[in-house]
């Protein structure tokens, strides 16, 4: 029913014709450390450079709003480009101090409710993001803050409903790229591929922007399993922006597809030395270890505990990425799974469900596992890894036949969703 409601919300203006769309700059940041849905205001922008000047002007006039709020922004860009952490309290101090200076600032709001998503504060976000949209309801940036926090908090129609009133008060490339992401939830691969290709065009061709859409097309591509359509969107986001790490990262998963393992290590390596996100020292390691150097596996392993660290003293949590990680990896499994089930009350999505549900499977409470997999499934996602954790507790709870029919789903829906659980659906599907 969730599903059927959400789909009305989304035919209103999502699928007006791309001409009638104006163009609009991308929203600001939604999820720096873990960008899967938006590019940032600043993108394609000299961000150092920017910094440097919005200093240089707040030294001449330290009371500049308009200044402060730019700079809160540019240091969430530069948090994103780095992978450096430190600058979001620097950012949350520029942003409140324009706040305080002038309180009914709306600019000053919304940059504090994108630096919530970014830190994985989704509770925070909704309410600095309604916040926003009761001083500015024609602001798309304001709608795409509450959207983003909806879906990170599980209440989808809500969600849709408010990328919708985005797509229509404020069409272009950030609302056409949470229209993508919510078709992809709702399982309709082929709009959201239509939607992020409107999103591609939006992005006018600037450096970041057009490479972001691109990398976004082709992990609808691989999620689908069409490895060479995918692997052609990232090259193209590298022609435009050449060591782009996203589309580096998404390549050396290509490679290690395609059995290049030599090739798909020195990708990620590059990736990881550059930019040490834990999404890539994560692929780094598994792919060291499907290329049997467990040493250097480990080693990559262990910058898992410093990252988590760094990224708990600058405000960010992460315990959901965290629970997935060790509950994969058979680390402290024990403690994932009470990792896991705070990370859900923090964050009851449909991947808090499937992380909580895997993380329980793991421990032998096959179950309650279960519950928690179907609710992973109830909007209709084609997720072939959710489609793997759904068989691995089947198997887990003795239904070996059930078990086969999810496995053998999840290899068609992507036959290398995974390095290292791929090759354990192909074996239990048989």
């Amino acid at each position: 029913m969730a599903a059927i409601a959400a789909t009305v919300f989304l035919l209103g203006g999502a699928l007006a014709p791309a001409h009638e769309a104006k163009p609009s700059p991308p929203a600001s940041p939604a999820d720096v450390l873990f960008p899967e849905r938006m590019p940032v205001s600043l993108a394609g922008k000299d961000t150092p450079g920017q910094i440097a000047a919005l200093q240089q002007a707040l030294r001449r006039n330290d009371g500049n709003v308009r200044a402060l709020e730019s700079l809160g922004f540019a240091y969430q860009q530069r948090a994103r480009e780095t992978a450096d952490p430190s600058y979001y309290p620097k950012s949350e101090g520029v942003l409140r101090r324009a706040l305080a200076l002038a309180p009914g600032d709306n600019l000053a709001v919304a940059g504090l409710g994108s630096l919530a998503l970014s830190r994985h504060r989704f509770r925070d976000a909704l309410v600095l993001g309604r916040r926003a949209v009761r001083d500015a309801p024609y602001s798309g940036r304001n709608w795409g803050v509450v959207g983003d926090a909806l879906i990170e908090l599980g209440r989808y129609p809500r969600a849709f409903k408010a990328f919708d009133t985005m797509v229509r008060v404020d069409p272009g490339l950030a609302a056409y790229a949470r229209i993508s992401y919510a078709r992809e939830l709702l399982g309709d691969q082929r709009v959201a591929a239509e939607m992020m290709r409107r999103a591609v065009v939006e992005s006018n061709y600037q450096r970041e922007p057009f490479a972001w859409t691109s990398v976004q097309l082709g992990k609808l591509f691989w999620s689908q399993g069409r490895i060479g359509a995918a692997a052609q969107q990232y090259r193209r986001a590298l022609a435009i922006f050449p060591g782009y790490v996203y589309a580096l990262d998404a390549l050396a998963q290509v490679e290690g597809a395609r059995g290049h393992l030599r090739r798909a290590i020195a990708l990620e390596r590059g990736v990881v030395d550059r930019t040490p996100l834990p999404q890539f020292v994560t692929t780094l390691g598994d792919l060291y270890a499907i290329a049997e150097q467990p040493v250097a596996a480990r080693r990559q392993y262990a910058l898992m505990d410093v990252i988590a660290r760094l990224l708990r003293a600058n405000g960010v949590k992460t315990d959901l990425e965290l629970a997935l990680f060790d509950v994969d990896h058979g680390i402290r499994t024990s403690g994932a799974l009470r990792l896991a089930r705070a990370s859900y009350r923090d964050r009851p999505s449909i991947d808090g469900d499937d992380v909580l549900g895997w993380a329980l499977a793991r421990n032998g409470h096959c179950g309650e596992a279960r519950h928690y997999s179907v609710r992973a499934l109830r909007l209709g996602t084609r997720d072939a890894l959710k489609y793997f954790h759904r068989g691995m507790i089947e198997r887990c709870l003795g239904n070996r036949s059930a078990a086969r029919v999810w496995l053998r789903r999840s290899l068609r829906q992507n036959a290398h969703f995974s390095v290292i659980w791929a090759p354990v659906a192909r074996r239990y599907a048989r």
